[in-house]
């Protein structure tokens, strides 16, 4: 007689809890889930190592939980302590979590539109901007406990203005935008990368924030396809499993990234969808993945959010031409660039997909903690401190890690003056624009950022540069 095949022992759940942070997650979002799911508490202060011995004690092989900005570096030092644990999302999907800095560069790595960005850790060289550039612009606060609701989002018209807002706030970093007029914007929620949730965000009249909490309004309907395409590109470069998009909708017809992240406000039945669908992923398929239709939103939106708060574990029948229920997803067309169409033939086009495990990190802190790291001398990080890959990993990544470049002036004007065509009057200009660990962050990131800012930078300079900038690396 033939034995009995056993079914796949399931990870060890565990439920990552912080002391005066609202909870996401709770056990009920995990309903079916058979074993025991664990929570672990953090308690802020000197609590990292205690922290860590508990997860290890109860035997964790998945934490599952948003990091705020406040604890978002000690959680990485955590998870390399970790390294068996996979934390749910990982802290790479959670870097744009940290600050609106953050977003901006997740953006420029990944060629997301976002409205032009200017970063300033230098207090002087953010007043010599704000002396030489054009008005309006907005001013955020980039990086704190709270983030949210528009209190720490200021427009100012002239430079005045802005000098008077830095000095009264001390902001740090000096994070601006190009002020970009817009109708309204869109929050969309994604689930798997598919959209499951999307409303506009009106501003008042004769005002530009749209915000609830100040004053702006919300609706479900007719959210373009097009702009969802946009949220769904942006949730598979964060190899998110849930993710939240705000997208400004402008006046001049661009769709540009506002903010991004895993921390969002859900009702209770998206939060069940997302339990879902790491159930399914935990489990290799053992538990089913929830349908959640695209547009689904509509209907839903039509009850008052007093109602939407209060449901729980809500699931929709699939589409077949001969169901009776099939009049939501058969009669119902949606305009798009592409022409007329029917929603099940859209729902079709954004499946639930699973994230990719990660075995090394894409945005280790020795590199991208400009918060912590400006301005400190060259320093050579410790291995132990990194990540332990596979082998075939560790030659391009851990020596990128390993090595943080700082350069004095001297030698960044000898790097630029070494490219023909730029003499030293063209050099001082770019150091105007870019101090030294920014100049080193561009070269390495995003080379044609310094295109951007010069119209005399061609691309044989730009070329020549990254040539030099090879050469000299080598050396160091």
């Amino acid at each position: 007689m033939a034995k009995k095949n056993k079914q796949q022992k399931l990870p060890k759940l565990g439920l990552l809890y912080l002391d005066h942070v609202l909870r996401f997650f709770d056990k009920s979002n995990f309903r079916g889930w058979p074993d025991k799911i664990e929570t672990v508490v953090y308690h802020w202060k000197n609590d990292k190592e205690r922290f860590i011995r508990e997860v290890k004690r109860k035997k964790i092989d998945i934490l599952i939980g948003n990091i705020p900005a406040t604890a978002y570096e000690t959680f990485r030092e955590i998870a390399r302590e970790l390294p068996h644990v996979q934390f749910i999302p990982s802290m790479d999907t959670q870097f744009a979590n940290k600050s609106k800095e953050n977003v901006t560069r997740f953006a420029w790595k990944y060629d997301i539109p976002v409205p032009k960005t200017y970063i300033f850790y230098d207090r002087s060289k953010a007043e010599k901007f704000i002396d030489s550039t054009e008005f309006p612009k907005i001013i955020k606060k980039s990086y704190g406990p709270s983030n949210y609701g528009g209190y720490f989002v200021h427009k100012v018209d002239s430079a005045q203005e802005a000098h008077n807002l830095l000095a009264q706030k001390k902001y740090h970093p000096v994070y601006m935008q190009d002020f970009v007029p817009m109708e309204a914007d869109v929050r969309v929620m994604l689930i798997g990368h598919k959209p499951v949730c999307a409303f506009w965000r009106r501003p008042p009249e004769g005002e530009w924030l749209t915000n609830t909490s100040q004053g702006g309004s919300i609706d479900y309907m007719d959210v373009p396809k097009e702009l969802l395409d946009l949220a769904v590109k942006v949730s598979k470069a964060a190899n998110a499993e849930y993710w939240a998009c705000d997208i400004a909708v402008g006046e001049d017809g661009k769709y540009r990234i506002l903010e991004c992240a895993t921390a969002f406000a859900a009702f209770p039945y998206i939060r069940d969808w997302i339990g879902q669908y790491l159930m399914w992923k935990f489990s290799n398929g053992r538990f089913p993945l929830p349908n959640m239709p695209l547009y689904n939103w509509e209907e839903l939106g039509k009850m008052d959010s007093s109602v939407l708060r209060t449901l729980r574990y809500i699931t929709f029948g699939k589409y077949t031409p001969s169901y009776d229920g099939a009049y939501f997803l058969d009669k119902k067309r949606k305009e798009t660039v592409e022409g007329e169409m029917y929603l099940h033939e859209l729902d079709a086009l954004y499946p639930v997909l699973d994230t990719f495990t990660r075995n090394k990190e894409e945005w280790p802190s020795e590199k991208w903690n400009f918060q912590d790291n400006y301005g400190k001398t060259l320093r050579k990080v410790h291995a132990r401190s990194n990540p332990k890959y596979k082998e075939e990993d560790e030659s391009s990544e851990s020596a990128e890690q390993k090595n943080i470049i700082e350069l004095s002036e001297k030698k960044v004007k000898k790097l630029l003056t070494s490219v023909e065509g730029i003499g030293k009057k063209k050099a001082e200009k770019i150091m105007e624009k870019f101090d030294t660990t920014e100049l080193v962050h561009a070269l390495e990131t995003a080379p044609e950022k310094i295109s951007e800012e010069f119209s005399w930078f061609k691309d044989k300079f730009l070329k020549r540069l990254k040539e030099e900038w090879a050469a000299l690396k080598n050396k160091l």
